[in-house]
């Protein structure tokens, strides 16, 4: 796994330049960009037979295929009949439709492991950057069958699924978010994640920083329903900050404690922003020597420099400019760019306003991005109305433009695994939709990618984050093509439902 990542690539990740200009807040760093890492030689293609005169549905010819489970890296041909991947291979193909990926990457299409709940507007973003799984893995707002028959309902271009959410519980329940739940509360709490899970959702989620109530005896009661049911226990963690009272470290010491003592897989929920932040060096150890102890630990990020959240939250409680190390005009509302002032911000706290906080220290998204126990996740979906964070459309094609492409952060192909094989496998143990997803294999399922790896990059900002990425020109799900020639077809909705089994 590459352990010991961390602190050996420090003094790398601080060579990197300021995001570029409209797309983050302040410059952090002006030195040159770190030294590109070459992807693996390539692995021989496939030459499995295809019988004489056999037609596909759909042909995918020309492109450099890569299969991050098998470590397939080469210019293969694809075959698809329905939903199902048929044939990789040398053999030239014959297809229904063609899609000529000639000098085009081929690859999985992408599971974002901590997306927001299925909305038609966000649909078409996802799509464009190349998202075919959405998992609403930071918990959805509802109840599983409820929100399993919306989802249905609506149609989506992607499949879709959740995790149950303890503060949305918590709050049906009449529970302060401030205040601890009693001993019966905690038993009721358990006893509805367990029935939760047991109608779909493929986690629990659970959010110490945003109920600063929650205490030892409820994560363990839910660390052990997680446990007992195989699906992973997501942490937003409790502190997000180096400074006393309430540091990174005791935040993931709390997170492998109910790992240890439950035996649950736990989830670190986008470690750049929440458990990480001016730790990560440090963050990250600690993940690796859990992971060397045996424990399930993972992580995901999104790659940006600025985070975002509502106003209205315990994030922005009293002493939040010493804990994030920021003030008033660090931050911005999302959808306009507009700077808080002391009295625009009482304002906004009051209407809980979605903002951006530029509080993420550039190097330490390159080095979370970087580590092999961290998957890429977007923790947003494009909702009505502009109050929006342009990591909820552009997460995907960024990391493989700016990290990949112009800076050299990891090569496309632990990039692509990041974003497809890591999120199923993390997974699949209890929602076997995903033991065929993330894979570019015969019998795998056709939800697949054609992407430009010169030309893939995001185009959303702060101030305008409804705008769509680029270079992710054909994306396949269950083997209808949703986006065609770089344009998304939003009335062609395949998505299907990912859930517990």
């Amino acid at each position: 796994m590459g352990f010991g990542f961390a602190a050996a690539n420090l003094g790398l990740v601080r060579a990197l330049p300021p995001t570029p200009p409209g797309a983050a807040g302040p410059a952090r760093a002006t030195s040159p960009a770190v030294p590109r890492r070459p992807d693996p030689p390539s692995s021989p293609a496939p030459t499995d037979p295809v019988p004489d005169g056999r037609t596909f549905d759909v042909a995918i010819v020309g492109g450099r295929v890569i299969d991050p489970e098998t470590g397939l890296d080469a210019v293969a041909n694809i075959g698809i009949d329905g939903d199902r991947i048929e044939a990789v291979t040398t053999a030239a193909l014959t297809g229904r439709s063609t899609i000529d990926a000639a000098g085009m990457v081929v690859t999985p299409g992408f599971i974002d492991v901590l997306s927001g709940a299925p909305t038609a507007v966000g649909g078409p973003f996802k799509v464009a950057d190349g998202v075919t799984t959405n998992l609403v893995m930071h918990g959805v707002n509802g109840i599983a069958g409820q929100s399993f028959a919306t989802w249905a309902e609506e149609g989506h271009p992607f499949h879709y699924g959740g995790a149950f959410r303890s503060p949305f519980e918590r709050a049906r329940m009449g529970i302060d978010p401030y205040e601890p739940a009693t001993p019966a509360q905690i038993s009721a709490l358990a006893a509805t994640a367990a029935a939760e899970v047991e109608a779909g959702f493929v986690g629990i989620d659970v959010e110490p920083e945003y109920t600063p109530g929650v205490d030892e005896a409820e994560i363990m009661a839910l660390g052990e329903v997680a446990a007992a049911l195989g699906v992973p226990l997501l942490f937003h963690a409790r502190y997000s900050t180096d400074r006393p009272p309430g540091t990174n470290a005791e935040a993931l010491a709390e997170v492998i404690r109910t790992a240890r003592r439950t035996g649950a897989a736990v989830h670190v929920e986008h470690i750049v922003s929440t458990g990480g932040t001016f730790s990560m060096v440090e963050s990250l150890a600690t993940l690796e020597r859990a992971r060397g102890e045996g424990i399930a630990v993972t992580a995901c990020t999104y790659p940006y420099d600025f985070w975002a959240t509502y106003l209205g939250t315990a994030r922005f409680d009293a002493g939040w400019q010493e804990r994030y190390r920021i003030d008033h005009g660090d931050l911005a509302i999302a959808g306009t760019g507009e700077r808080l002032t002391p009295e625009s911000f009482a304002h906004h706290r009051q209407r809980n306003t979605l903002a951006v906080a530029y509080a993420i220290p550039t190097e330490e998204v390159a080095l979370a991005l970087g580590h092999p126990l961290v998957m890429v996740g977007s923790d947003a979906i494009i909702d009505p109305g502009a109050n929006n964070h342009p990591r909820a459309a552009g997460t995907f094609a960024r990391t493989l433009g700016r990290y990949v492409r112009d800076l050299g952060v990891l090569t496309l192909t632990e990039a692509v695994a990041k974003m497809t094989i890591q999120p199923a496998r993390l997974l699949e143990g209890r929602a076997p939709a995903l033991r065929t997803k993330g894979r570019l294999q015969v019998g795998a399922d056709a939800d697949v990618c054609v992407l430009d790896p010169g030309r893939v990059a995001d185009r959303a900002t702060v101030a305008d984050p409804a705008r769509a990425s680029v270079g992710i020109d054909w994306v396949l799900v269950a083997g209808e093509v949703v986006r065609a020639a770089g344009k998304s077809r939003p009335e062609v909705r395949p998505g299907r439902p990912v859930t517990y089994a």
